[in-house]
């Protein structure tokens, strides 16, 4: 009688541990999948997305979770011609997939690691940038016509492409200021291959503000469509065109509007794809100024607040010209001297 007893208790325990073992099984499945769909998350598994939807949004240039991430709902809205409820959904799961939230100052340190920086071949210049122009970031040089604005751009263009061989460099030119004579130069001067620096640096013209624009946005379709490293986007010079087609008071607040999207286009094509983006400056003169220096930069507080670094440069005393540092986020304000010469630029004591 007591071992038909111990027989029932014994098959009742094994009833529960394949019960119990069923359900752990049946839980981790359960989760398994979540997490890797999490992994493996596209733009057609948000909510609200289907395939037509998709399309316009990567023909938009909206073809990862981090793009979609970044967007604003009038964004979206406008791209995909979708409703704001809608498009704040796909927004907050497309950062939830992405885990974008709080992060610790340490884990921003470890991302800082990644970026790059880039060499102008003048020593002194580089230690008033922290060691040279930096990668995720918008660098904006502006000066007077001669500063060397437009060399700071060759020179760059060839010292990012001479530090890393799988490297490209786009070149927005509005002014059309660039010259491939000149890159030859530098890239003999650093001691490179003229051909092989020319075959990686990409051109385009822009003809007025929104071919500029535009230009800018097909950035990203390099980066992701054509695979193509781009380690630096130069735009020289960045308010050409805004400046000739926004004329008069009554322009201002419209040509700002425009001027500030462009800007954040080029701030997110900076920081998803860790590129250094270089542009340039046109000024003007404050004739209300009676002291000091009256040269102020085109654009005001909307290029001013978009870009991470702002340099001055101005022509100095037998052809030197001086850098200042007058904006950036880590380093102390500073200038140095240094000469335009054929094969870059170099330091003077």
């Amino acid at each position: 009688m007591s071992n038909e007893k111990e027989m029932i208790v014994d098959i009742v325990m094994d009833h529960e541990t394949i019960k119990e073992t069923t359900k752990s099984n049946k839980k981790s499945k359960e989760e398994q999948p979540k997490e890797l769909k999490m992994e493996k998350i596209t733009i057609q598994d948000l909510p609200g997305v289907g395939a037509a939807t998709a399309e316009k949004l990567e023909s938009a240039g909206y073809r990862d979770m981090m793009s979609i991430a970044v967007a604003t709902i009038g964004e979206l809205v406008e791209t995909a011609g979708m409703s704001e409820a809608v498009a704040r959904k796909m927004i907050n799961a497309a950062r939830d997939s992405m885990k974008m939230g709080f992060e610790s100052g340490m884990d921003i340190l470890k991302k800082r690691e990644l970026v790059h920086k880039i060499s102008t071949g003048a020593a002194s210049f580089d230690t008033l940038m922290g060691g040279g122009f930096e990668t995720n970031a918008i660098t904006e040089c502006f000066g007077e016509f001669g500063s060397g604005k437009t060399q700071v751009g060759h020179i760059l263009a060839v010292n990012a492409l001479k530090e890393d061989s799988e490297a490209y460099a786009v070149y927005l030119d509005t002014e059309n200021t660039f010259r491939p004579e000149r890159i030859i130069q530098l890239a003999e001067g650093a001691g490179v291959n003229p051909e092989n620096i020319l075959s990686r640096i990409m051109v385009a013209r822009a003809y007025n503000s929104d071919h500029q624009m535009l230009l800018a946005e097909k950035v990203d379709g390099l980066v992701t469509e054509q695979q193509k490293k781009i380690r630096l986007v130069v735009v020289d010079s960045l308010t050409s065109h805004f400046r000739a087609e926004f004329i008069g008071r009554g322009t201002l607040a419209e040509r700002q509007q425009k001027l500030n999207r462009h800007m954040h286009t080029l701030a997110k094509i900076a920081s998803s794809h860790n590129i250094c983006v270089y542009v340039t400056n046109q000024v003007m003169a404050k004739p209300d100024q009676f002291f000091g220096d009256p040269t102020a930069s085109i654009g005001g507080h909307i290029v001013a607040h978009a870009s991470t670094f702002r340099i001055y440069l101005r022509k100095g005393k037998k052809g030197s010209r001086v850098a200042k540092l007058i904006d950036a986020p880590n380093l102390a304000d500073g200038e140095c001297c240094f000469e335009v010469q054929q094969g870059g630029l170099i330091d003077i004591n």
